[in-house]
């Protein structure tokens, strides 16, 4: 293991530790740790339509605007005021986010192989929301507003793209309305650019997180209402092309360049901007483990009953009509955006192990852990397991290592994402003599394919087709997610599932063993 990658793995473990500390407090659907990509839309939807009443009652001249923003900001402070600051605040929650994002899903190696689209079209979107950012405090025209002008132009002017410098315009009567007309078409064509890269964005991601749930949202938008009344957003002095400032109040959130190029030169913040850019735009080209095989359709076991279609969490299957059924359709996977999750398996209607066939084929499944070899593995360890209370364990390979649980009493067997197993394993497990199934995976948030947590709990609890059927007893199976760094929260789990079965009685509402004609009434 590299020294990066080993650096990147201690940075996970300690971002999952502080997530699972808010989950604590918040729950999973309302951390916001878990949700940054959803907070990002959401400060950005609290952005624009703020930013639209504004527009309409704020005169947009150069020597009006500076007058009207101080007359809401004051006089009207309990409406013009409020929304003037959830703006501001909006706008720097959507930097905040969008850079935890990044480091987020920089954290968890989510940049490469099938994900690079995603990472890369997400590169534009980080400058277009620092320009259209910077370009709200030019519309202010007050004295920070000037500053970031000026200082902007000069940053540009080191690019030989101007004839004159730009900054020459800043001068005594050289300014007028029509600069200002400028202004606010770039800040009206600049969210519009930007939300324009955020649909490219998330164009090969299915079931987009645009909004958050319910409780985060209106939990955060009451903390933008508190600090717009407890901290309100105040203007500098009037914009004055003679006068010098002598104290600005920079918002580090978007104007930290200007310092930034004053301390160094313009040449020097171009070198840096240029290399960052450079940087995330090659992450998804260096080494990276190589994608494991993707999705395979076997047609003669599709009935084109759309469930992989549906559950798919990067939208990588299609329908098309069955070659060999009229008026069936045939899943069809798409290879460029195929995770090889898995989940797709998990979905298919003929993965059940309860088929009576000797080798068991799917309508879709994946090549390295085919459902046929799952079944052969399962009857095989749950065979050999011996000691008053068996159980069953289904692992995740992206979660706790739950071959680490392998035993006498304790057949193990990891998949690569807990998705991708079909519900009736879990009948079919304690049929074969297993007293109770374990099911482990990544907590929800933390899957490293989006939906495997929420598919399979959804799946197990009887809310997602297919569903595990209601006669199994809810005592023998048992739901533990736990992420990397968990496993000691996975070894308790499974001592005090094993502890509940045995006071629970390891004969009492045991099912019945298959047999060859049970396999067919559930074929």
């Amino acid at each position: 293991m590299s020294a990066i990658e080993s650096v990147r793995l201690s940075g996970l473990a300690l971002l999952q530790r502080v997530e699972r500390f808010f989950d604590a407090f918040f729950g999973a659907a309302a951390n916001p740790w878990r949700h940054l990509g959803a907070l990002g839309f959401y400060f950005l939807w609290i952005a624009l339509a703020t930013g639209i009443y504004l527009f309409i009652v704020l005169d947009t001249g150069i020597e009006d605007i500076h007058t009207a923003i101080e007359y809401y900001t004051h006089q009207q402070w309990w409406l013009g005021g409020v929304i003037r600051s959830l703006h501001r605040y909006a706008a720097d929650g959507l930097v905040l986010a969008m850079l935890l994002h990044l480091a987020r899903e920089l954290l968890y190696g989510r940049y490469h192989s099938f994900r690079w689209y995603s990472w890369i079209t997400g590169v534009p979107v980080l400058w277009l929301v620092y320009a259209s950012g910077i370009g709200g405090y030019w519309l202010v025209w007050d004295q920070l507003g000037l500053f970031s002008a000026v200082a902007s132009a000069e940053w540009f002017d080191w690019l030989p793209i101007f004839s004159d410098p730009a900054a020459r315009n800043f001068q005594p009567g050289i300014l007028n309305d029509r600069f200002f007309s400028l202004l606010v078409f770039l800040h009206i064509g600049i969210p519009l650019l930007l939300l324009l890269a955020l649909w490219v964005h998330i164009q090969r991601v299915s079931q987009s997180d645009v909004f958050p749930a319910r409780a985060l949202g209106f939990g955060t938008l009451g903390m933008l209402l508190a600090l717009a009344l407890v901290k309100p957003t105040v203007s500098h002095g009037k914009a004055e092309l003679t006068h010098l400032p002598e104290l600005l109040h920079i918002d580090w959130y978007y104007l930290f360049i200007h310092p930034l190029m004053y301390a160094t030169s313009p040449a020097g913040l171009w070198a840096l901007v240029g290399l960052a850019t450079l940087l995330l735009l090659a992450l998804p080209l260096l080494p990276h483990p190589r994608q494991a095989p993707l999705a395979v359709v076997n047609p003669p076991n599709c009935n084109g009953c759309r469930r992989c279609f549906v559950d798919c969490p990067y939208g990588a299957i299609a329908m098309a009509p069955h070659p060999d059924k009229p008026g069936h359709e045939l899943a069809r996977v798409i290879p460029e955006l195929c995770a090889s999750c898995g989940i797709c398996a998990g979905a298919c209607p003929s993965s059940t192990p309860f088929r009576s066939v000797d080798t068991l084929l799917t309508g879709i499944d994946m090549p390295q852990q085919p459902v046929g070899a799952l079944r052969e593995e399962m009857q095989r360890k749950i065979a050999a397991l011996a000691g008053p209370v068996k159980i069953a364990v289904f692992g995740c390979d992206c979660a706790a290592d739950a071959r680490r649980l392998q035993g006498a009493d304790t057949a193990v067997l990891n998949l690569m994402c807990t998705g991708l197993l079909p519900p009736s394993f879990v009948e079919y497990a304690l049929r074969g003599g297993a007293d109770g199934v374990l099911v482990s995976g990544c907590r929800e948030g933390s899957c490293a394919y989006r939906f495997g947590t929420r598919w399979t709990e959804e799946r197990l609890a009887g809310r997602r087709e297919p569903h595990l059927r209601p006669t199994v007893p809810a005592e023998r199976l048992r739901i533990h997610w736990a992420d990397g760094h968990e496993l000691s929260s996975l070894k308790a789990a499974l001592e005090e599932f094993r502890q509940n079965l045995q006071s629970f009685g390891a004969d009492e509402k045991r099912l019945r063993p298959y047999t060859p004609r049970r396999i067919a009434q559930h074929g």
